[in-house]
């Protein structure tokens, strides 16, 4: 999905809203991926650290600055680029008050060691000076071999470093966090011997990756985990969990072994009133996806490509019914899509006066099954998920009656790839220059 790195606001830590994006294309240096990012603000200015990956080259982590939040920013280009990857940028600020830059060497891309950096940047964030100084690696056998995602927070003789470690992401997830402490930035670091102070509960796995948050007199860190009830399916969501700071020169989080239980998604109906796409839905940043609403309609340009064209929406049930709306002035094949990944896709298209299933696994597609259809204006189609992992498609040409296109339900348990959430939304695939046109897409969360 593509990714623009999204803002969201909140005056309570809690409660979140959409509040645009820092980007509205790529920056001109980079070709994908737009990864962990970090805003911070200081002397009157915003400054969102990122990775993206570099046209040629490697991951690269980069900065953008703003004069407020929801920008617009302006981008200052990579601030450091390792052969084999560099990410999870973390400003701070050591003992004498010079401004460090933080961050992983994305060795574990090429199965090797990724140990934690820092090294002094300028003031103005557009280059690091001096040569970097490795911080800490892992070596406890809960990290299995891998440390990353490290923010930092000082508080009285301590910097402590909150950090994730073990596998990030997917089914096969083991990811925790754990806590270091140093009475200065470049070290020594020791590690708590308690660690991993975050590991899962019954609620949530594979917790980390987050930000220490000094609010009101109090202490959070806000970070992400999967839930159990949807697992890899619906995407890493975010946390916050309280904590303080211990007589014996430590940290202890509040809550213990209770992250809170997951927020139940409301049912999403988008008409497409509005002039422009609301911030929930999601595209491929590798296609050229082109778009238009107006007059409560969502006009889709077909792509060639085995994905076609394609918006999503996250989906946050184990069980769940989509459903879109297609007009019968679309040009293109025009329906609705699972979506794991531009390779990994499941839809059913209205094409003339066949309906089509069609399955993208790896990058191949195979029909799974087609239904002729007559004498229809518009159609509506839907899909009945269960468990995460088997779908029914049906279709109504009169707005009442739904006929099932496939009687048997389809395994999608192969769509999320690694890291990314299932979503689902409206596709147009066909030549260039046809037009799906949608008018109404729900989606009810069970």
């Amino acid at each position: 999905m593509v990714s623009r790195l999204s803002l969201y606001r909140s005056t309570n830590l809690v409660n979140w809203k959409p509040a645009g994006h820092v980007f509205t294309k790529m920056p001109v240096w980079a070709d994908y991926y737009m990864w962990a990012p970090e805003i911070t603000y200081e002397n009157g200015k915003v400054y969102l650290y990122y990775t993206a990956h570099k046209k040629g080259g490697s991951l690269c982590i980069a900065t953008a600055v703003a004069d407020k939040p929801d920008g617009p920013y302006t981008d200052l280009g990579p601030l450091i680029c390792q052969e084999v990857g560099s990410i999870d940028a973390f400003p701070m600020r050591d003992e004498t008050g010079k401004l460090y830059m933080i961050w992983k060497e994305d060795g574990n891309s090429v199965k090797k060691p990724t140990p934690i950096w820092a090294a002094e940047m300028k003031e103005d964030r557009t280059a690091l000076v001096g040569q970097p100084k490795e911080l800490f690696r892992a070596d406890a056998s809960w990290e299995k071999g891998l440390v990353e995602g490290v923010s930092m927070i000082k508080q009285g003789d301590y910097f402590y470093s909150f950090y994730a470690a073990a596998a990030c992401c997917g089914k096969t997830c083991n990811y925790g966090t754990g806590v270091a402490r140093s009475k200065k930035l470049l070290g020594p670091w020791e590690k708590f011997p308690g660690n991993p102070v975050l590991s899962g509960d019954l609620d949530w796995k594979c917790p980390g990756h987050g930000t220490p948050v000094e609010k009101d007199d109090k202490f959070y860190f806000l970070y992400h985990a999967y839930s159990n009830n949807t697992d890899a399916y619906g995407g890493r969501q975010g946390l916050l969990n309280e904590f303080e700071f211990t007589s014996d020169g430590w940290l202890r989080f509040l809550n213990n072994k209770n992250y809170g239980k997951p927020v139940k998604t409301k049912r999403i109906i988008d008409e497409f009133s509005n002039q422009k796409l609301a911030d929930n839905w999601h595209w491929s940043i590798f296609q050229n996806v082109q778009y238009n609403v107006a007059n409560n309609n969502l006009e889709l340009q077909a792509l060639p490509s085995v994905c076609g064209a394609y918006i999503g929406q996250s989906v946050l049930a184990r069980n769940y019914t989509a459903e879109i709306t297609v007009a019968k002035n679309s040009t293109s094949q025009a329906g609705l899509a699972l979506i794991g990944d531009d390779e990994n896709i499941l839809y059913t298209v209205v094409d003339k006066d066949v309906m089509r299933l069609i399955q993208v696994k790896k990058g191949k597609a195979e029909m799974i099954t087609e239904n002729k259809v007559k004498n229809f204006s518009d159609v509506q189609i839907r899909a009945r998920v269960k468990n995460n992992t088997e779908v029914t498609f049906m279709y109504s040409i009169n707005g009442s009656k739904f006929s099932v296109l496939n009687n048997e339900a389809v395994d999608i348990s192969y769509l999320p790839p690694w890291d990314r959430a299932v979503r689902v939304g409206p596709i147009s695939k066909g030549s260039a220059g046809k037009l799906a046109v949608f008018k109404k897409f729900i989606l009810d969360n069970q």
